[in-house]
């Protein structure tokens, strides 16, 4: 591709509203330019990308025995009423109507539409199991769209789905899948994790995330720094064991506490430990009020909770609520003394605390002298809290650190989620009616796009993993009005091509120095400059990421080219 006939509109300054270097370079080097708040077009550079990592995720995901298919955008909204979505899944649908009033959604994802396809053919357990994917654009309505393609409102994924007759056939398929997605985000270059992970609105079990580590990221996981073992910060169980004091126990005693709301507050007021304090936490859990106890150096986990509960929606008591639940204001909540429409759960570490200290369900006031078994009645106690960093780790090998990463891959069992809701069955061996057991699988792919650039970049621009670069091969020839390196650059442009590289030839009548910039901004592995020696048969070969730079004679330079890039 000669640069004069492309469309790369580079940047010399930095945009003000972008705030992370994906984002940054994505605008400066001319990949893409924003059209609405979280809309973005990709530009010539920025697609040829996406077509890269999109033939390498179709590679791995039709060496794991999928098919691809591709589905509409404009999904019914009869569909997502038939697996209950329509009225769960919140305002990230987008939601429209038709000339005739009738009610759509803009695919978010597919789950309902692959379930409605496959349960309208497939009736035998013969046909399956079935891998079906398709790489396509998604909407959701992002409250805060940011940090460019990274959340955006619409984005490019990839997403499979797998129908089984046994669950064993739904674990091969997810084993498959998971070493596929091991291989496409090595394939891209990319330092990642496979981590245990929440299924959040898609529902399922077994899931896994596939994390890339960026301090941009806005999931935190929890990794062992002996073992393998990583999770989202939301799944990591707490194997801690707590010793009990075997302290005398004190008698209950209420505590005037003015305006000491926190734990940080009530530690210091009463002089004790926040390890002494009970933190009460009141959680509206689909339909009922849920108080949970955790330990005052302890955060309440909701995601664990929700689990605890199979609940679909955990959210934290208004002040509103928690006056109707305990005639209490925030701050001041505790466990003794609750109605019997309260129900009370604790994380394991609370069974451990003695003489603690917890609210009063009574503005201004605390107890002290708290013993749980003996004061109040806990419902049961459960893993409820967030680990923390220098945990032992729960597969007992080493203990918790933390890292930041960008979700880039998910893949889930669903198990029989919407088929059971949609009625989609099969007949097995035995002539039963059964449902079809599932998996979800699904890839980012326009956020891998910017999540590679978060990993490979440097001061001067992107530096593109050799895999996925636009172009193998930037051609830079000093100056076009001179005959011969002209000339030259036309040779070995056309040289380039007829041996297979990918070249980017920059024809421009641009300053040399411009040139350069450009060069290092959009960062192609191999930058071949054409100078003052064409005439000598010589030119400057330059390694975009680690800035070597050799001076070689046009005998020598397939040689070397071949060196760097390969066949």
């Amino acid at each position: 591709m000669k640069q004069s006939m492309t469309f790369i509109p580079t940047l010399r300054e930095v945009p003000s509203d972008a705030e992370v270097k994906s984002h940054q370079l994505m605008l400066r080097a001319g990949f893409t330019r924003q059209n609405a708040s979280g809309v973005y077009s990709y530009l010539p550079l920025a697609n040829i990308v996406l077509k890269k990592i999109e033939q390498i995720v179709r590679e791995e995901m039709n060496t794991a025995g999928a098919s691809e298919l591709l589905m509409p955008a404009l999904q019914q909204a009869e569909l997502w009423q038939e697996s209950g979505r329509w009225y769960s899944y919140g305002p990230e649908l987008m939601r429209v109507k038709d000339r005739h009033n009738r009610e759509f959604a803009l695919g978010a994802t597919h789950e309902e539409v692959i379930t409605s396809l496959v349960r309208d053919e497939i009736k035998s357990y013969k046909r399956l199991p079935l891998s079906l994917y398709q790489i396509q654009t998604k909407f959701r309505d992002e409250k805060r769209p940011r940090f460019g393609v990274l959340r955006g409102r619409e984005f490019i994924m990839k997403d499979a789905y797998s129908f089984h007759a046994t669950k064993e056939s739904l674990d091969e398929a997810y084993n498959k899948m998971f070493t596929a997605y091991q291989n496409i985000f090595s394939r891209c270059g990319l330092d990642f994790r496979a981590v245990i992970a929440d299924s959040g609105a898609i529902g399922g079990t077994d899931t896994h995330e596939f994390i890339v580590l960026s301090e941009i990221g806005e999931d935190t996981i929890a990794y062992s720094d002996t073992s393998q073992f990583a999770a989202n910060i939301e799944m990591a169980p707490v194997n801690a064991v707590y010793e009990k004091k075997t302290d005398e126990l004190k008698p209950l005693e209420k505590t005037e506490t003015p305006d000491q709301r926190t734990i940080e507050e009530i530690s210091s007021f009463l002089n004790v430990t926040k390890e002494a304090c009970i933190k009460s936490v009141l959680f509206k859990v689909d339909d009922r009020f849920v108080l949970v106890l955790v330990r005052g150096d302890h955060e309440v986990n909701d995601i664990k909770l929700k689990n605890l509960y199979d609940a679909t929606n955990v959210d934290l008591a208004t002040a509103d609520e928690t006056k109707e639940a305990l005639n209490c204001v925030p701050g001041f909540v505790g466990p003794i003394n609750v109605s019997e429409n309260v129900e009370v759960v604790a994380d394991h570490a609370i069974a451990s605390v003695v003489n603690g200290v917890c609210g009063a369900n009574e503005e201004q006031f605390h107890f002290q002298g708290v013993n749980i078994d003996r004061d109040t009645k806990v419902s049961q106690y459960a893993d409820l809290r967030f680990i923390q960093e220098g945990d032992v780790s729960p597969d007992g090998e080493g203990t918790i650190k933390f890292a930041k990463g960008i979700e880039v891959g998910h893949v889930f069992k669903l198990g029989t989620k919407y088929s059971e809701a949609m009625n989609a069955t099969f007949l097995d061996e035995n002539g039963r009616t059964q449902p079809m057991i599932m998996g979800c699988y699904g890839i980012g792919v326009s956020r891998t796009l910017a999540a590679i650039i978060e990993q490979h970049h440097d001061e001067n621009g992107i530096v593109w993993p050799n895999s996925i670069a636009p172009f193998q091969i930037h051609l830079i020839p000093v100056n076009m009005k001179n005959d011969s390196q002209k000339d030259l650059s036309e040779k070995l442009y056309a040289e380039f091509i007829e041996q297979g590289y990918e070249v980017l030839l920059d024809d421009r009548p641009e300053r040399v120095g411009v040139k350069f910039a450009d060069a290092d901004l959009i960062g192609l592995p191999v930058r071949v400059t054409i100078g003052k020696k064409a005439e000598e048969g010589i030119v400057e070969v330059k390694v975009r990421k680690t800035g070597e730079s050799f001076e070689v004679a046009l005998s020598e330079l397939q040689g070397l080219l071949k060196q760097l890039l390969g066949n």
